[in-house]
Order: C-alpha cells, then structure tokens, then sequence
C-alpha cells in the first residue's frame, strides 16, 4: 500500500491517510475484502501517532469504507470500491475549504448532511 504524507500540507496526517486509501481502494488498488495494515504498524510505516491512523479508520469505517472484524483486522468494503476518485478530491477540497474558514469539524459535518438531506 503506497501512502506518504506530505508534513508541509494543510491538510491533517489523518486526513492524509484517509484520503488514500479511499483513494486507492476507488482506484481498484485496494479491492474489497483487502486488509488493511494492522493501526500500530501503519502508525509506524508512515512515522505517525497510532491515533492519527486510528482515527483515519475510525473515519473510513464511518463513512462505510472499510470494516473492522475484530482480531481479523480492518477491511475494505465493495462500497469504497465503488467510490470515484472525484468524489474523494471534492471531499477533500470541501475539507480545505472548511478548514480555511475555521468552521469545526462537527460543524462542517452537519453541513454537510444538511446539503444531502434537501
């Protein structure tokens, strides 16, 4: 799995980490059923805190992504495999954005739901 982070980017290592694997799951890189590296030893890859990486699954398997089976590990979904790679960069331009504007995460997020839901 080829992730780098770039510490010079406005968006968080977290987000980073979310972004591609979602990224390379859309791309067929990752397909369904793949296991993702358990939290510590891509914490470890990558030089970041477990909890950075943590919260990028926790987020991934929000979103639907990915799904944690316990011992078994953490997976890739067939729904990420049908996430376009277009609607992983508008997210990320809505993050930067929001992000610009100083808007909350929570806050963001309700947004968010708020458009999809009229």
């Amino acid at each position: 799995m080829n992730i780098t982070i770039d510490p010079d980017s406005p968006i968080p290592p977290y987000e980073q980490v979310r972004l591609r694997i979602a990224a390379l799951a859309a791309g067929g890189e990752l397909p369904a059923g793949t296991k993702l590296p358990p939290v510590r030893q891509l914490a470890t890859d990558l030089n970041l805190a477990a909890n950075t990486v943590a919260r990028a699954y926790r987020e991934l398997e929000q979103a639907g992504l990915v799904e944690t089976r316990g011992r078994a590990g953490t997976v890739i979904t067939s729904r990420a495999a049908g996430t376009s790679v277009l609607a992983q960069q508008a997210a990320a331009a809505y993050a930067a954005q929001i992000r610009a504007l100083g808007i909350p995460s929570d806050q963001a997020l309700a947004l968010v739901r708020a458009a999809l839901d009229h």
